[in-house]
C-alpha cells in the first residue's frame, strides 16, 4: 500500500508483468486542472529500475517541468521545503 496526500506528484513501475495497481482520488476527475510530469523528466533525476513496456498516450506525452504550467512558483523552494524536518 502507498499513500499519496492530495497535491503531490506519484509514479510508480511494476516489476512483474502481472500487477494491478489501484487507486482512490479525493476529488470528482476534473480534466482542466490536471497535471502530470513525464517519467523520464531530467529534472528529477530519478532512476528507475528499468523502462517502462507498457505506457498511456497521456502520461507518455506529459511536458518536461515547466514551472508555470505545473502551477510551482519555485522549483528550488519546493524542494527544499520537501526536505526540511516537520518541527512539533
Amino acid at each position: 500500500m502507498m499513500y499519496v496526500p492530495q497535491g503531490f506528484a506519484h509514479g510508480f513501475i511494476t516489476l512483474s508483468d502481472d500487477a494491478e495497481a489501484l487507486y482512490l482520488v479525493s476529488a470528482t476527475y476534473s480534466p482542466e486542472n490536471e497535471r502530470g510530469l513525464r517519467w523520464n523528466d531530467p529534472a528529477f533525476g530519478i532512476e528507475w529500475p528499468r523502462a517502462p513496456s507498457k505506457i498511456s498516450a497521456k502520461d507518455g506525452s506529459w511536458k518536461l517541468l515547466d514551472l508555470t504550467w505545473h502551477g510551482i512558483d519555485d522549483f528550488r523552494t519546493a524542494v527544499a521545503l520537501k526536505s526540511e524536518p516537520e518541527h512539533s
